[in-house]
Formats: C-alpha cells, structure tokens, sequence
C-alpha cells in the first residue's frame, strides 16, 4: 500500500503512478490487453462529471431516438465499464464489452494515459465530459456516502485535501481533465463540458449527433433532449442505478442522481476553500487553456 493513499489499505492502489481500485490493478494486464474494435465508441469521464447522462444520450442517438428500446436494459449494461471488476457472480467490464455485438458504446474513467492501447490504435472515437473541479468534488463525496464498495468519506474538509492532492481513486482530476484534453489534439476525441450541457442541452446532443454521423430531425432531437433532463433522467429505473440493490448503494443517504446542478459547491465549500482552489486552478490548468464555469 502507498504510504500516501489515504484509508483502508484493501481499496486504492497505485498503477503507473495512478490510485485505482484493488479489484481493477489485480486484473490489470487484462484490462491493458483489451481489444477495441474501429467501431467502438468510447465514453471518458472522471467519476462524477455526468457519465450516465452522456452514455443516455449516445445510447439514444445510436437507437435512433427509439426511448423503448433504451429503457430495456439499465444503463450500465448498455455501455460496460470496462474496468470493473467486482466480486462473483457479477460480470466483468471487460467480460461484458467482449460479448458484446458491434458497434459498442463503452465506459471508462481511466486518465488517457493509462488506457489500452488498442483504442489508440484502432483509432476509436471517444467522447470526454469534463465536470468543474468544485461540483466535481461535491458530487464524489456524496457517492462515497452511498456507495457501499467506497470507503466512506468521513469528514468533508479532509476528504476535499485528498481530492485536492489527487489521493482519490483515478488520481488528479487536474491531470485527468488536461490529458485528454490533449489527447484530442491527435486522435478523434469529443471533449464537452457539463456546465454547457446544463446550458443548452439541444446544442449539446447536436454536436454529439453530428461527431458520430447522425443526423437528427428536430422531433427527434426535442424527445431526446425531454428524456434526457436532469429531472427526466432522476425518475428513470433505466439510468438511476435504482436497479442496483440497496446493499451496494444506499440511495436513501444520497440519490445517485443526486442535484444535477452548476454551483451546488456553495453549499459546501467555505469561503477561503473556494478561493484556495480558484487558486489552484489557474495555476495547474494555465498552460493547458483549459477553462471552467462554477456557475451559471
């Protein structure tokens, strides 16, 4: 166990330098073995920035609007992460993906530097959704909370210091967010951020239509962007993990669709948190270009 891991020794441990569940760095020389296939798509995201918001809508894009056909399945048996493995008799990502006919749509929150090659090579399409570090923070706390495979969180000013340093499963989210975003100076990557999706979700889900070839009709289009509001999405068994057993996750501590808001940060940071990190922020991400809205 790295001395600089925070909590139970049995949960994080580092792969190329990155803090990744015991389950995932065991299987790890599979998960580096996987084959892509040229028509994979994949969905990156670092834990909590709307990763089942965007798998919904690529899902519904790829159906071609048809809402039956995507309420069928839970969400997370539509598009696998690849990396997971949990205890039997539950399927692996990896498992899951290989099983799967093409065209795939497949989940990752791997930093790009730690994921299998083949997808380099194959020259997949990929779509990055990028979430403000402070709701970012916010949202993961919380899903700790619930979720019954994390450790539990304890305190919040604590738990932000480790989310700060980077001591949280997959790592820094200041590395995460500008190695893909430069990543996608050299490969076909769709790199979008939540704040814009909260914005204008139309203008949103016509950039992803058009970045995997579809075109969409305006009713079409109007049913997708219905189905795929927060308030939509929160009532939905088919993408708000209620399907998962309480024994997993306890949605009667938190929900794990939770607020879906730009700004819920306020209700927890303190002042001087929030001004530490704004610092931090134009430090670490200045040369990358990257910029961040914390509120609307």
């Amino acid at each position: 166990m790295d001395p600089e891991l925070p909590g139970d020794e049995s949960w994080l441990v580092k792969t190329e330098g990155v803090p990744l569940p015991r389950q995932t760095t065991e299987k790890w020389d599979q998960i580096s073995a996987f084959q892509a296939r040229p028509d994979d798509l994949l969905i990156c995201t670092f834990p909590k920035s709307g990763t089942s918001w965007i798998q919904e809508i690529v899902d519904i894009i790829l159906h071609g609007g048809d809402l039956q056909k995507c309420d069928q399945l839970p969400i997370y048996e539509r598009s696998p992460f690849i990396e997971l493995f949990l205890p039997k008799p539950v399927v692996s990502g990896v498992d899951e993906a290989e099983a799967m006919p093409s065209p795939r749509v497949l989940k990752t929150h791997l930093p790009a530097p730690l994921l299998p090659p083949s997808f380099w090579k194959q020259n997949c399409k990929m779509i990055y959704l990028a979430r403000n570090v402070k709701d970012n923070a916010v949202s993961t706390f919380n899903f700790h909370r619930m979720n019954k495979l994390l450790p539990n969180p304890g305190d919040w000013n604590n738990f932000l210091e480790d989310f700060i340093a980077g001591r949280c499963w997959y790592g820094s989210w200041f590395d995460h967010v500008c190695g893909w975003w430069e990543a996608k100076n050299h490969h076909p990557i769709l790199y979008l951020f939540y704040e814009d999706m909260k914005e204008d979700l139309a203008r949103e889900i016509k950039k992803v239509a058009q970045f995997m070839d579809v075109e969409l009709p305006e009713p079409v289009l109007n049913r997708i962007v219905k189905h795929t509001k927060f308030e939509s999405m929160k009532v939905n068994p088919a993408v708000n993990y209620t399907t998962v057993p309480d024994c997993l996750m306890d949605q009667t501590i938190s929900p794990f669709m939770r607020k879906g808001i730009v700004g819920d940060w306020k209700e927890h940071f303190t002042v001087a948190q929030s001004e530490r990190l704004d610092e931090i922020c134009t430090q670490l991400l200045k040369e990358s270009g990257l910029t961040f809205r914390t509120e609307l």
